[in-house]
């Protein structure tokens, strides 16, 4: 693990996803959230002059942790915190179609459309797939969080559930450790073969819940035991499984990180998942970000067993290791910019090949999905940007790049009656985080739709595509019209 960056404020916005992680308003009732002006109001989409500042770089990231925890709270009837919004992890929680690469690196894919007022640009990354059967063995230490908090329905039975599913799915040749925490932390199995089913099996029929939330012992034993364990033949990963509300010892993500550090130098990666009603959602997102790890929320048992069980398995290598992008902008066809999410991860642009910053960690088959809102030149044409991407062999180290330019004639048509779906799908999912972030905010120019409008084109993506996951989106934007 290495030092990140101070989170910078005020910063453009961009949207990317991991296969896994892109008018008026009708503004819903305001009570429990900030003002506009508060110092908790989101500016998001800064405009970024492109004669002045160029060059765009962010670390890839493919979290959608945040999606989740407000799809949850949309169904319960309510509005998710504003600073719990990110874009890009509402648009990375959507399927992609682009291509894979042939090799182990990325296959880079640049389009666009017009809308009104300006056009909206997507850089998309894709890596190459795994079948369950082609991956490395992995070792798996599971962090289980069982304090009290985590009695309520949903939550400790949930996890419970998708460890036992996960088990049976996992591939001779794995290993598995559990570790549980409250006031403190305690090894309930150390790592076995997975072929030991029925030891994990009652290993985890031990997890009751008690006591308070040490998260800080929880993740230090864990790590401790995945180090003890760790296997360079393997894909070795700590899995925390926790509602983040943190109260006993260390509280911080910057004091928990900082004690596991030397552990996770040993390229243990990280995946938080998140449960629960009551959500620590800046803890667990922080962790993910700068632990070299991804982010996920559930809150169902079928959400659970998808990731556990259709995810996980095929999903344990990686293809990159500190992965980051940049796009340079041509200021003579762009007038200025806008990045759509990822504040967190926004780096210098010399930052890009400095490789002791840290980056991105892509597993295979992901896709990662960047959408800026660009103004373009009157009359302009030509090169509108340069995309490229930037990563680590997850075994040698060894930096590799590939870059793709776009032309304004490859950014045309309406947005939303001449672009790939894909991209209209993209446009929907962050015009939706738009709103829940700033529903007072006229973001008209980007997108064109209040939420009825947008309502509507989710219903018709949702027919389109015939994707369970867009009829969700649009069931939500309209459970949210409600509220208004």
């Amino acid at each position: 693990m290495k030092p990140r960056l101070p989170v910078l404020v005020g910063i453009a916005l961009l949207s990317v996803t991991l296969a896994a992680c892109g008018g008026g308003r009708e503004t819903p009732s305001s009570a429990g959230r900030a003002a506009p002006g508060d110092q908790a109001a989101v500016a998001d989409g800064q405009e970024r002059d492109a004669t002045a500042e160029q060059i765009s770089t962010f670390a890839l990231d493919v979290d959608t942790a945040s999606y989740g925890y407000a799809r949850r709270a949309i169904l319960e009837g309510r509005l998710p915190e504003r600073d719990q919004v990110r874009t890009e992890e509402f648009v990375n929680s959507f399927e992609q179609d682009y291509a894979e690469p042939d090799d182990n690196g990325f296959a880079v894919h640049v389009d666009g459309a017009r809308t009104s007022g300006g056009a909206l640009v997507r850089v998309g990354l894709r890596t190459r797939g795994v079948g369950t059967e082609e991956r490395r063995p992995a070792s798996l230490t599971f962090v289980v969080d069982v304090s009290g908090s985590m009695a309520e329905t949903g939550r400790l039975d949930l996890v419970r559930d998708a460890l036992h599913t996960l088990v049976d799915q996992l591939m001779p040749g794995d290993q598995v450790s559990i570790v549980s925490f409250s006031d403190s932390a305690r090894l309930i199995s150390p790592m076995v073969p997975v072929t030991e089913r029925s030891r994990l099996h009652g290993a985890i029929d031990e997890l009751n819940t008690e006591g308070s939330t040490n998260l800080e012992d929880g993740l230090v034993t864990g790590y401790q035991e995945a180090s003890r364990a760790f296997r360079s033949v393997a894909t070795n990963r700590v899995i925390l499984l926790s509602d983040g509300l943190a109260n006993t010892g260390e509280t911080a993500w910057q004091g928990i990180l900082d004690r596991v550090s030397d552990y996770a130098g040993k390229q243990i990666t990280l995946l938080c998942v998140g449960v629960g009603r009551e959500y620590g959602d800046h803890l667990m997102e922080q962790l993910a970000d700068n632990g070299d790890g991804a982010a996920v929320y559930v809150s169902s048992q079928e959400q659970a067993r998808e990731v556990f069980v259709d995810r996980l398995p095929a999903n344990l290598d990686l293809r990159a290791r500190d992965a980051k992008a940049q796009v340079v902008f041509n200021p003579a066809t762009v007038e200025s910019y806008s990045l759509l999410g990822y504040e967190n991860r926004e780096l210098a642009p010399e930052e890009f090949r400095d490789d002791s910053r840290d980056g991105g960690e892509v597993g295979p088959g992901h896709s990662v999905t960047a959408l800026y809102w660009v103004r373009l030149r009157a009359g302009a044409s030509g090169q509108l940007a340069t995309a490229t991407v930037r990563w680590l062999d997850p075994d040698s180290r060894r930096p590799a790049e590939i870059s793709r330019a776009v032309d304004t004639g490859d950014v045309r048509g309406d947005l939303w009656t001449s672009a790939p779906i894909r991209l209209q799908v993209d446009a929907v999912a962050a015009a939706f985080a738009d709103y829940l972030r700033a529903p007072w905010s006229d973001r008209s120019e980007r997108f064109g739709l209040g939420l009825g409008d947008l309502a509507d084109q989710g219903s018709r993506l949702a027919a389109a595509t015939e994707d369970r996951d867009v009829t969700e989106l649009a069931d939500l934007i309209n459970r949210t019209r409600s509220f208004s």
